[in-house]
């Protein structure tokens, strides 16, 4: 991840100034503890997907004794918390998500995974446990804010839609009020510690998965002219995509296609009569977007006759662009140098090919995802194994910089 950390932040003048920013570092440094314990109690126990009752169980007892409004979902594990300030205003959201990863762990971290199979490789254990100790920081704080903070605690990220499954249910209106701006933190390993990033406007692209099915006409393997060979149109339309990318999208909004998985056949000697391509389409516009869902279809189709082949393409719509509002994303860049101090707060130079489904928040209410850095000590950012990794881990001590940064955020947008 590429960052740029301006030597003298250039400050606006109340962030210089503001009282309720004081001591608000060592205020989250000070519920490091519990942070740290709720972290690697999620970590061993991770769940995966839509349904996750061991993580709901621990955010709800992470929550007990404070004065918040609670809402389990009914669609999806998850939890809405709105805190009430102590004078009237528009509400704010900070965004924590909650779902592991179908990954076996390789860490060798003490608190490692004892679910076979499910690894938080992604570090949604982090964020939650940020976001807890967020909503407790605010609870102590709430003299200082003028509306309500709707805390978001999200299964089911990773390719489930779970935030399209909350927004369905009513999360927008949980605060009985406009949700005015929202807020979400993403650790990545391969960022220096403690250090705050974001962009304005689109920070993640849209993802979507096709499916492609060539039909022919099955055989023996020493007689193809008496079969329709299904094998040679798929690898033809392979080529013929990845060209698409360069000669058919403007080199200016980039886009990622990657066939990731070829099957057909079943032993040496039979022509299969179908053959799959199977991969993932990656952009950061709708234009674009659009523009390859269009323009592969039609290589698949023409391929395909141009074989004599039957095809069909079936493209699945995942996550949208998430797309930042520029003053949103500006105004954290500056609580971080703020709050956390001179140069930790960064601009990200490029966005990512990865996607999120804050997006569909962010879609609805101005806001803006931030990546919070936590690479492992003695390692360099770009050595670092990243986020998805069966290896990854996160330096802990960055957590207390994410909690700051989460009530920093609700704090300025409730003053």
């Amino acid at each position: 991840m590429k960052v740029i950390v301006p030597d003298r932040p250039n400050l606006p003048p109340d962030l210089r100034t503001d009282p309720r920013f004081a001591g608000l570092l060592d205020a989250a440094r000070a519920l490091q503890p519990r942070t740290v314990a709720l972290r690697r109690n999620l970590h061993k126990h991770p769940e995966v997907g839509l349904d996750l009752p061991h993580t709901q169980a621990a955010v709800l007892r992470a929550l007990e004794g404070l004065d918040l409004e609670l809402t389990a979902g009914k669609a999806c594990t998850s939890v809405v918390g709105v805190l009430k300030g102590a004078r009237p205003g528009p509400a704010v959201l900070l965004r924590g998500d909650m779902d592991a990863l179908p990954l076996q762990e390789d860490s060798g971290l003490s608190f490692a995974s004892e679910v076979d199979g499910h690894m938080h490789a992604c570090g949604h254990d982090t964020h939650v446990a940020m976001l807890v100790s967020a909503a407790r920081l605010l609870h102590s704080r709430r003299e200082a804010l003028a509306g309500r903070v709707v805390f978001m605690f999200q299964p089911g990220e990773e390719g489930h839609h779970g935030a399209r499954h909350m927004i369905h249910e009513g999360l927008l209106d949980a605060a009985g009020t406009a949700i005015e701006k929202a807020f979400a933190l993403h650790i990545t390993s391969t960022a220096p510690t403690g250090v705050v990033c974001t962009r304005a406007n689109t920070i993640m692209a849209a993802a979507d998965s096709f499916l492609v099915r060539v039909t022919g006409r099955g055989g023996h393997g020493a007689l193809p002219h008496d079969a329709l060979d299904p094998v040679p149109a798929a690898a033809a339309m392979v080529g013929a995509l990845h060209t698409m990318i360069t000669r058919r999208v403007d080199v200016f909004e980039p886009a990622v296609l990657t066939v990731a998985r070829i099957t057909a056949g079943t032993t040496t000697n039979v022509i299969p009569e179908t053959a799959e391509l199977e991969g993932t389409l990656r952009s950061l516009t709708e234009r674009t977007r659009r523009r390859l869902h269009e323009e592969l279809t039609r290589i698949c189709e023409h391929t395909g006759a141009a074989h004599g082949c039957r095809v069909s393409v079936d493209i699945t719509p995942g996550y949208p662009p998430t797309v930042n509002d520029e003053g949103v994303a500006g105004r954290v860049i500056d609580l971080a140098g703020s709050v956390l101090g001179a140069r930790h707060g960064a601009v990200m130079t490029d966005p990512l090919m990865a996607s999120e489904d804050f997006s569909y928040v962010l879609q609805r209410v101005p806001g803006a995802l931030a990546f919070l850095g936590a690479c492992p000590p003695g390692v360099e950012p770009e050595q670092a194994p990243p986020n998805h990794s069966n290896r990854v881990h996160f330096d802990e001590s960055a957590f207390a910089s994410g909690v700051a940064t989460y009530a920093a955020f609700a704090l300025d947008a409730l003053r």
